[in-house]
This record gives structure tokens, sequence and C-alpha cells, in this order.
């Protein structure tokens, strides 16, 4: 069954201009009001994310085009973050690479486009800062092609699209020939190259969690897509955890995607991407079924970290001077909550019950 639905990834290397072609597609999208103050980088909502000019949190956002509902997922561009970038590519079932014209493929474009090429992906290749001085738009293409045959990638994904654009300056276009105008021809290729979801709406409800949410109102809220099935507000449903259990709720609130906002909605099928409440046990990978003929999905799988460090209690002469949270409880509590929705992160307990062995994928990772 095909439905008018697209789900696509963003993912390039760190400072390629993901997140600015993001807001140029958002701005084009009709989402935002005339006169409305919209500012840059609108996707980048958590404060650290400003801060360092990175994006380190998965987010999606939704906008329709010619009657087609587009989620897009915004993902980062850091290695460090990879563990955002590996739990939802699963949601998706496209991707677009953005490349800058200058730099052409770097080493954080080969870790998330070996991961797309893993699930399965297709990448639509955008040509990023076409405008900008010394740009060689053609030698990034031929790059990009050389990194694909490098990565293994098949026929079908070697014979990708691509296209030029510039995120800043608000156009893509198919040729470099072309009028430097609007957005539009990179929606009309994710219509064209992306393909609808595959899921059946008569079989039993399968949704993954895959982002974990908080509300002081709604309590924790779970995100993903529903790979088979319907879920309806106020529908009796199983959570099917990773040890082998079933915990058996009831969906209290089910919110879809418009732009940057979560709206209510009665129902949702296979294909979409949702937010639900209801579910407080509920942890990444885990999967919301049918209670009567529950199925789990495959779990969630990231690679393992590289760096381990030691949080500890500061016992400085300069301990007590700056911060808020400076005792061993504190630093447990605020570890043990980023385990909750950080995939790929481990916290050990140590013999000493200030101290405790963090794993992650980085420095940036471990820092954040």
């Amino acid at each position: 069954m095909s439905l008018p639905i697209r789900n696509v990834a963003i993912i390039a290397h760190v400072d390629h201009g993901k997140t600015t072609l993001v807001d140029a597609l958002l701005k084009q999208s009709g989402i935002f009001r005339e006169g409305e103050d919209v500012p840059d980088c609108v996707m980048d909502s958590n404060d650290l994310e400003r801060e360092r000019g990175i994006t380190i949190l998965s987010k999606n956002t939704a906008v329709k085009y010619k009657d087609t509902l587009i989620n897009i997922v915004d993902t980062p561009g850091h290695a460090d973050f990879g563990g955002e970038v590996e739990r939802v590519l699963g949601m998706v079932d496209g991707c677009i690479l953005i490349v800058d014209a200058n730099e052409g493929p770097m080493p954080q474009t080969r870790f998330v486009l070996k991961k797309a090429l893993e699930k399965g992906l297709r990448p639509i290749v955008v040509v990023n800062k076409i405008d900008r001085p010394r740009a060689e738009p053609m030698v990034a293409v031929d790059k990009v092609l050389d990194l694909f045959l490098e990565l293994g990638a098949d026929d079908d994904q070697c014979e990708f699209p691509y296209l030029f654009a510039s995120g800043l300056s608000g156009f893509a276009k198919e040729s470099l020939e072309d009028e430097s105008k609007d957005m539009q021809p990179l929606f009309d290729a994710i219509l064209r190259h992306v393909p609808p979801p595959i899921g059946d709406v008569s079989k039993p409800l399968q949704l993954q969690v895959t982002t974990l949410d908080y509300s002081d109102f709604l309590g924790r809220i779970v995100i993903g897509k529903i790979h088979n099935g319907t879920i309806n507000m106020g529908q009796p449903t199983a959570l099917l955890k990773e040890d082998g259990s079933v915990v058996r709720g009831k969906v209290t609130k089910l919110l879809g995607f418009e732009g940057l906002k979560r709206i209510e909605i009665e129902q949702a099928t296979a294909g979409m991407i949702v937010a639900v409440a209801g579910f407080a046990d509920a942890n990444i990978g885990e999967t919301l079924a049918c209670p009567n003929e529950p199925l789990a999905l495959p779990l969630i799988k990231v690679d393992e970290p590289t760096l381990q460090m030691t949080f500890c209690v500061n016992d400085s002469p300069f301990a007590g001077k700056e911060g808020k949270f400076v005792t061993s409880r504190q630093v447990r509590d605020r570890l043990l909550r980023e385990l909750e929705t950080n995939v790929a992160l481990r916290v050990e307990e140590t013999d000493s019950p200030d101290r405790f062995m963090v794993s992650g994928r980085g420095e940036l990772h471990s820092a954040f």
C-alpha cells in the first residue's frame, strides 16, 4: 500500500551546511506564518548545540509538499554522536547526503554514508555551498562516487541522483546551468527518489521506540515509526521489553508532527512517525505492539564505545567554588538519566562510590 508519506534523514559531515539547508527547506515549505520571526538553525534547539554550533541530538520535523507528508530527520554529523545516527536510520526510507562543494567528502561523510548504505538506503547527494569561492561541484560529485565504490555500494546505490545547492541562499537545482531559484528541485527529488514507507495496516501493531522525550504533563514520550498496523488514541498496547518481558498499558496521548510542532491525532497507520505517551518504562529499541499478538522488532544495534573516562566528584582545592550539582549522588543521577536516551553510552559503578567509569564514542560524546 503506497502512502502519501516520505521519511527521509539528512546526513553530513560537520559544518557542511546541513542545518542551514534544513532551515531553507522549513522556511520554504510554508510552515511558518507570514511575518513570524524565525531564528537560524531552528532544529538545533538544545542550548549546547547552539553554543557549539553543531547538531548533537537527532530531531524530526514534518512538512507537506504536493499533498505528501515529508518527515525530515535531522542527524548529527560527528562520529562521537553516531549512536543518534544509527538508531534513526531505521525510521527512514531514504536519506540526503550533503557534501561541501569545496571540501568534498570528509571523514564523517564516510561514517554516516557507511551507516546509510548498510541500511540499504539510496542517498540523494546534495553538493552544497556551490556559491562559495573555489567551489568545485563536479569534482565533489566524482569524489562522492569514489567513496560509494570504496564503501561497497551496490549498482543501484552508485547511480545516485545529485543536486547542487546553497542552503544559505535557499536554492537547489539539478544542473549548474539551471536558475538559482528555490528549494523546489530538492522537494521534487525527495518525492521522486525516496520510496514510500513499507508497512501493512492489516497486520498487528509494531512501533519501535527510537527517541525518548519528557513532558511535565505527559511524562515519558516515545517517538518512533509504525512499521505495521494502526495505533489509536486510548488503545490498549503492549510494551515488549529488551529482556523479553511484556508490560501492558494504554496510549494516553497520540501526537503527530507538523512543522516544529506536535499535534494531537486520533489515529496513525503504518509508515507514520509519531509520539506516544503512556509508557513510563519504555526504552530505546523496544517495541509497542498489539497486546493480543505481541511481535517484537529487532533491537537497535550501535557500535561499541571507543573512549573510557572516569567521572568523579571534584576533590581539588577549588571544590565547591562553582557549579550547582557537585555531590556523587547528583553526578550518578545525571549519568543514569543520560543512559535512558543515549544508546551509545555505558556507565559502570566502581569500587569507590564517588567514581563512575563512563564509556563513550569520543571526547564530545562524553562531554555532552
